[in-house]
């Protein structure tokens, strides 16, 4: 115990003796320098330190306290270490502990001290310098591209300007240096723009700008960092260009395609007007549909004149004296007429045409009321002095140069002259109605009506009344045994010259010249004839509120509106229509004019509007295929054509008219479809083919009961009957099976043939002409035979022979045995002989009755009463037994052909074909195929 106690006591003693050699040995701090400037590069661990990091103790050479072992960095937040490279040398370094980004911090500032290695190994009693500042700045990387602050940038600018400045693009870097960071350069991308930018990224035009050449311009543009580092996306730039503001209609289009049947079309949808912020008090707008080279002004029903007036409810016993030439009414053939009017008929004369009319359709009375009525374009006539121009005149043909009434021109006058006869009031009498109008000679058409009420005259153009400014009277006509002549286009100079002539020649076009004695035109007839059938509409009349004032002119043609505000004429505007109410539209271009006032407060005009030229196309519509179907021959006897009714030609016939229309829905090909169209009729005419008709003994009519409730009416003539009218096809197929035919002498007749054809707006559209024919017997035996040949019995099928093709393997065909050859031969003629043999049973079933009807007819002069006529209609195929008959004749005459190509010598098979020949002839001659019609004479009157 005593022994450890000493042994600590010894211990402490040398260990306090320890420490003071060792102070004794560590005497000096390390030495460093007071401040550092260092620089690091992002993204690096080294920093460059100026001065260098070094420590210094003048403890040195002494081990350990002379040398270095370590710095150390004062502040947490730094991102750095110092090591020491030679403990000996005191030199260190100083790295970042991990990358150092210069976008976060730019420069850091820090505390570091030195530490010298102590006294002993264990480092005991070591010493540490002072502190020093070290200042350390991060060098920035060019690792960013510049950036566009917008993703796309939107400018406008007005033409006819240079700016300089339209916009300022603005791009950025998110590098930390001033270098890098900043855009030192834009450039536009696209090329050949009229476009410049500058460092600043400000762009400008670098010429002036036009709306009508361009309206919108797309342009990219990029940029570029100090470090020439280029953007990597550019930014879009809009440019709009607007006009100059210019006062007008905006939101237009040139052209509007009319479809037909769509009803009413809207023109201007999105039309508004710009007035350039100028305030106003009144806009006027008057919108024009220019139609004058479409028909006659516009588009109007082309329907012959007599149509048309049956159409529109006028008194009937008007005559047309210019009618379409044909051979009934050929004193207009030798007239101009002007084609391409889409069956108009026109007569256009130039002065030296004119026409004689016949007497036989002259009027011979016009008494106290009658009506002239024509269409007329007419323009001002050459010379100071311009001669007549005559439209119609009734003169005396010879001796003498008296006018007993006629209408024509002078100087842009019109003027009719009615000269009475003499009665015992002998006395002046109004004579001359003069008439000055601008619609004479305006080279446009319209539509003039005289109605006469003697003495009172009274003028319509375009269903508008016109009183004369001048009547003069003039001395009654004397009456004389001379005949008058009525001329169209010129006035006859019979008399008082050496050779008579034409004179005072129209020079115009004319159409649809009527004269109607006896009664006088309507105001709703006249306005009906005139009208036109498209114009100017207003869709949605309720929508236009109570700002709107709007007018139409007659033929709505022209439309005035006025507004109070420029909302008002712009919701107007977009509700004008075009519509066309025709089926089938006059195709072609129609003209728009729109002309605009606008009034400011205080003033008349204070902004000027300019005009509008637009135009309406309306498309070809489709076109109707009409066709006639029927039975084409029927046999009568020949006392049925002697009753007074005589016989009814078309009983079955029917009109349907059809269209070819292409599928849109299919997406790879159109394909046309076939669909039924409605529409009127305005004529069918039934002609005779052959020799006129012999009124002394045969005729075709129509009784007038058949025509009642119907817009039809009849003429007939030794070439045929006409019916006429604007009316339905069912209503034409009603009237058409009503057309008899009748012949009180028809002994020597044994057939008549009839030509049917019909038309639709005046022979625009035409059917196909179906031709039936009549056949004639005189004895009641032929009759029941040959109309039972109409048709084939529904359980007779007829025969086809099975026909030999030639092909590149003839011969391999012509090889077949004579044997086998004659066997087929066999067969097909028992096949035809039990063909005949059928038609034999069906024959002598109806024998008897036959026999039966032959004496009901006995008596020629017996007249049928076909009121109690049955017609019973057997159960059989419309098949004339005719084509039946032709049809074996030429299978047989195959056969025959074949056997001689075959060369067969087979005597038995050429005997028994020549046996089935002679039988199959035989028994077509004696009982034909039982036709379509079956007399029942159990019902006809005796």
């Amino acid at each position: 115990m005593k022994m450890c106690v000493i042994t600590a006591m010894l211990f402490l003693v040398l260990s306090g003796q320890c420490g003071i050699l060792a102070g004794k040995v560590n005497k000096h701090k390390p030495w460093i320098e007071t401040s550092y400037h260092g620089v690091i590069t992002e993204n690096m661990d080294t920093v460059l330190l100026d001065p260098p990091l070094v420590a210094l103790d003048k403890d040195a050479p002494v081990p350990y306290a002379g040398e270095i072992c370590a710095f150390k960095i004062h502040g947490q937040e730094a991102p750095f270490e110092a090591e020491v490279l030679n403990r000996t040398s005191g030199e260190g370094v100083l790295r970042a502990r991990g990358p150092i980004d210069c976008e976060q911090q730019k420069e850091y500032t820090f505390i570091i001290q030195a530490y010298d290695c102590g006294a002993s190994p264990s480092g005991a009693n070591w010493k540490k310098s002072h502190k020093a500042v070290v200042h350390i700045q991060v060098d920035d990387v060019n690792e960013f591209s510049p950036v566009f602050r917008e993703p796309l940038y939107r400018a406008t600018v007005t033409e006819g300007k240079i700016y300089d400045s339209i916009l300022q693009v603005e791009a950025w870097d998110q590098d930390c240096s001033p270098q890098y960071s900043q855009i030192c350069n834009y450039e536009i991308v696209t090329q050949e723009t009229p476009f410049a930018i500058d460092r600043n990224g400000n762009i400008r035009n670098t010429e002036r700008l036009s709306y009508d050449k361009q309206q919108h311009y797309k342009i990219m543009v990029t940029a570029y960092d100090c470090g020439q580092k280029r953007a990597m996306e550019s930014v879009p730039v809009h440019i709009d260009v607007k006009p100059v503001c210019k006062p007008g209609w905006q939101g237009w289009n040139k052209r509007v395609d009319y479809e037909p049947g769509t009803g009413s079309r809207q023109l201007f949808p999105k039309m508004h007007l710009e007035t350039c912020e100028g305030p106003l008090s009144s806009v006027r707008a008057m919108v024009e549909l220019q139609t004058s080279h479409i028909g006659k002004g516009c588009d109007r029903e082309t329907y012959s004149e007599k149509s048309l007036q049956k159409l529109c409810g006028a008194a009937s016993g008007s005559t047309d004296l210019l009618p379409a030439p044909s051979t009934s009414t050929n004193w207009t053939a030798s007239l101009l007429t002007d084609s391409g009017r889409d069956s108009d008929l026109i007569f256009r004369f130039d002065g030296r045409q004119a026409a004689n009319i016949p007497e036989w359709v002259v009027p011979q009375n016009l008494t106290d009321q009658f009506t002239i009525a024509t269409w007329m374009k007419h323009g001002p006539s050459p010379g100071l002095r311009a001669e007549k121009e005559t439209l119609l005149c009734n003169s005396d043909k010879t001796e003498m140069n008296r006018h007993h009434y006629s209408l024509y021109v002078h100087n842009c006058r019109l003027v009719f002259l009615l000269r009475r006869d003499f009665i015992q009031l002998d006395s002046f009498r109004p004579a001359e109605f003069h008439w000055r109008l601008e619609q004479i000679c305006d080279k446009e058409w319209h539509y003039y009506v005289i109605n006469v009420e003697f003495p009172s005259v009274t003028l319509f153009v375009d269903g508008v009344t016109y009183e004369p400014y001048l009547v003069t009277d003039d001395w009654p006509i004397h009456p004389s045994e001379i005949d008058v002549q009525l001329t169209v286009g010129a006035c006859w100079q019979g008399g008082e010259v050496t050779t008579p002539r034409f004179t005072q020649y129209f020079r115009g076009s004319l159409s649809g010249l009527t004269i109607r004695p006896g009664k006088i035109a309507t105001q709703k007839v006249i306005s009906c004839l005139q009208a036109c059938k498209e114009g100017l509409d207003i869709s949605s009349l309720e929508s236009l509120g109570k700002g709107i004032k709007f007018h139409f002119n007659p033929a709505q043609s022209v439309l005035v509106m006025e507004a109070d505000d420029l909302q008002s004429i712009n919701t107007a505007m977009t509700k004008v229509s075009y519509i066309n109410s025709r089926q089938f539209p006059t195709p072609g271009l129609r003209k728009l004019h729109i002309t605009t006032t606008v009034q400011c407060f205080g003033e008349d005009t204070c902004i000027s509007i300019p005009d509008i030229k637009a135009m309406v196309m309306v498309m070809p519509p489709s076109e109707p295929r009409i066709t006639i179907a029927g039975v084409e021959r029927l046999v009568w006897p020949a006392a049925q054509l002697r009753a007074p009714v005589g016989v009814a030609l078309f009983k079955d016939i029917h009109i349907i008219s059809t269209v070819t229309k292409a599928d849109n829905t299919l997406s790879i090909a159109r394909r046309p479809g076939i669909l039924e169209l409605m529409h009127n009729l305005d004529y069918c005419d039934v002609l005779v083919i052959g020799e006129e008709l012999d009124p002394e003994q045969e005729s075709l009519e129509i009784h007038h009961s058949s025509l009642l409730g119907k817009h039809l009416d009849a003429t007939n003539s030794t070439s045929g009957i006409s019916i006429y009218g604007v009316d339905s096809m069912a209503h034409y197929e009603q009237a058409i099976r009503q057309v008899r035919y009748r012949n009180w002498k028809p002994g020597g007749l044994s057939e008549r043939r009839f030509r049917l054809s019909c038309s639709e707006l005046n022979g625009r559209y035409t059917s196909n002409e179906f031709n039936f024919e009549i056949g004639v017997v005189h004895s009641s035996e032929s009759v029941e035979h040959a109309n039972h040949m109409a048709v084939q019995s529904q359980y007779m099928r007829p025969v086809h022979h099975p026909l030999v093709v030639h092909t590149a393997d003839s011969d391999h065909i012509s090889g077949t045995p004579p044997a086998a050859t004659v066997v087929i031969v066999m067969c097909i003629a028992a096949l035809v002989v039990i063909v005949v043999f059928g038609i034999y049973r069906i024959h002598t079933t109806h024998q008897d009755g036959s026999k039966e009807d032959e004496e009901g007819r006995k008596d020629p002069e017996m007249d049928w009463d076909d009121s109690n006529l049955n017609i019973t209609v057997n159960p059989m195929e419309s098949i004339d037994g005719t084509q039946i008959a032709e049809e074996m004749r030429e299978e047989e005459e195959e056969e025959d052909e074949d056997e001689e190509d075959d060369e067969l010598s087979g005597d038995l098979s050429s005997a028994e074909s020549e046996d089935s020949d002679e039988e199959e002839e035989t028994s077509i001659q004696k009982g034909k195929v039982k036709g379509k019609l079956e007399w029942d004479p159990s019902t006809l009157p005796y």
